[in-house]
């Protein structure tokens, strides 16, 4: 959001979820999209169910282009249709699905694609990519953080080709996709039987959520980072 408003294109309004309740306080919460569309005096719409409460708010804003990034909902066909260029989806593909591949497998690399937004999930044709390595030591957090700012320059770089007439698009191989669970609490238990570098990838990659954590003498450890040791000796000790 911050880049497109940086980027001189005219934001007719933002939807977020509903404010949720937040901290041990549990009071109601702003998303920071939220606040940063108040801060530019820009409408903010908030529906429970986009497809079902909110096709009438946002027809009404007349948006010639939709983007969504990690917005959390199924589009319909409906909400879909409504901007007359598409909805162009800042795909963060790692954020949220390729973390889990990142703390098991020890990825090397990941990155950021713009893809068009069909009916279903992650399905649409792929616009344009950009790879980055993951630093061993980075946690899911810090990568997370410097997606987000790789992706709002590519999804201006993506705008810029659209209104320039050189966008293509690339179906996507369905042969190639692969499907990766809901992160779970339970992913964050230490198996002490597991490889050294399996488990520091594991570690960075469930931190901040679920976390890892390892049963101690009095209590629970949580374990933020960690590296492999050039030594040996009782695993998890």
């Amino acid at each position: 959001l911050k880049a497109l408003v940086e980027g001189g294109y005219s934001v007719v309004g933002v939807v977020t979820q509903p404010d949720r309740p937040k901290g041990r306080g549990k009071k109601l919460a702003m998303s920071p999209v939220k606040e940063y569309a108040i801060q530019q005096g820009i409408p903010v719409l908030q529906p429970e169910r986009i497809s079902r409460d909110g096709y009438e708010d946002l027809l009404n804003l007349h948006p010639d282009l939709c983007v969504t990034a990690a917005f959390g909902q199924i589009l319909s066909q409906e909400i879909l249709d409504i901007p007359p260029l598409g909805t162009d989806n800042s795909a963060v593909a790692i954020i949220a699905i390729n973390c889990l591949d990142y703390p098991v497998q020890g990825d090397k690399t990941t990155g950021v694609t713009t893809m068009m937004t069909a009916r279903g999930i992650d399905n649409g044709d792929m616009l344009l990519k950009a790879e980055t390595p993951i630093d061993p030591a980075e946690t899911c957090g810090e990568l997370t953080a410097r997606l987000s700012e790789i992706g709002a320059r590519l999804l201006i770089e993506t705008l810029k080709a659209l209104e320039n007439g050189t966008l293509e698009r690339i179906p996507q191989d369905e042969s190639q996709m692969t499907y990766d669970p809901k992160l779970e609490k339970d992913m964050g238990v230490i198996d002490w039987t597991q490889d050294a570098a399996d488990i520091v990838h594991r570690i960075h990659g469930l931190n901040p959520w679920p976390g890892c954590t390892s049963a101690a003498p009095g209590g629970t450890w949580k374990l933020l980072r960690a590296e492999v040791a050039d030594m040996s000796g009782q695993p998890g000790e």
